[in-house]
């Protein structure tokens, strides 16, 4: 039987492999078990640090790229403080964005979706076609031009440019004064005569609807809003207005809409009003 085995152990192939683990002896004669879990605890510091520092990495790039969004969702949590900080310059804040031109020195902010208004800037460019934008308010001692060119245009996509919001900066005489006209009221009929009186081939009416005063102490500038209506044959159109001197300088911004889509677009030309300013 002995033979047997052992001839049996010398001729058998085994079809698994044998793996052989070899352990040190402590001097008690204990063999040493695997190291605890909280051997593991620094590395594991490691790489929760790897995992914060990569997720706030993307954070970073999501909000810096406002990435679908993400900026411009985050800072309308707070609007007024991200215009404060004209952060809305860079990201759309609550559905606007801001425009700033710092060689003519005027900012305002438009809908986010609305974009240069090509009809206006191509008009402005030497279209024959007349624009109906509140001309310059005084005549005497300023340089005029044959043609009130837009510094500036927007407009919704795919707009024909009868809806739009443009920034005319006209030359004056550096001591020209809106308040030469009286009050905001006065101002504002001023602006439609001139406006009707300058249709000279077609029959302009002009209504004035609403008229305000907005002064910036600090700046020491006086803004005159104001709201008309101005239709003809051809046309029926609701415009709001806002213009001011300095320097030698006459701004009017103007937003200005078909009679028919004013009710959709009247809060929003309100807020365009109400953010111009100059810088």
């Amino acid at each position: 039987m002995l033979m047997a085995a052992q001839h049996l152990s010398l001729t058998a192939k085994p079809s698994f492999t044998h793996r052989t683990y070899a352990t040190q002896s402590s001097d008690d004669g204990k063999q040493n078990l695997p190291p605890p879990p909280d051997q593991f605890g620094s590395l594991q510091s490691v790489f929760r640090r790897r995992l914060l520092t990569g997720v706030s990495a993307a954070s970073l790039l999501a909000v810096g790229a406002n990435f679908v969004g993400v900026t411009s969702f985050l800072l309308g949590f707070s609007p007024e403080a991200a215009r404060n900080l004209k952060l809305d310059a860079l990201y759309p804040v609550g559905g606007y964005s801001r425009y700033i031109d710092t060689n003519e020195g005027f900012e305002f902010i438009y809908p986010e979706n609305w974009l240069g208004d090509q009809t206006v800037l191509y008009r402005a460019a030497g279209k024959a076609e007349r624009s109906l934008d509140p001309p310059p308010l005084g005549g005497g001692g300023g340089r005029r031009r044959s043609l009130n060119e837009p510094a500036v245009a927007f407009g919704p996509p795919g707009s024909t440019g009868e809806l739009n919001v443009s920034v005319i900066v006209s030359p004056v005489s550096i001591d020209f004064s809106i308040e030469a006209f009286g009050g905001a009221e006065e101002v504002g009929e001023a602006v439609v005569r001139k406006i009707t009186k300058s249709g000279k081939s077609m029959d302009i009416k002009g209504e004035l609807i609403r008229s305000n005063l907005r002064e910036d102490s600090l700046k020491k500038v006086k803004y005159y809003e104001l709201e008309f209506g101005v239709e003809s044959t051809n046309f029926k159109r609701h415009n709001v207005a806002v213009c001011c001197a300095r320097n030698g300088r006459l701004f009017t911004l103007n937003a200005q809409s078909p009679e028919s889509a004013w009710p959709q677009f009247k809060s929003q030309f309100y807020t365009i009003a109400d953010s111009f300013n100059l810088v």
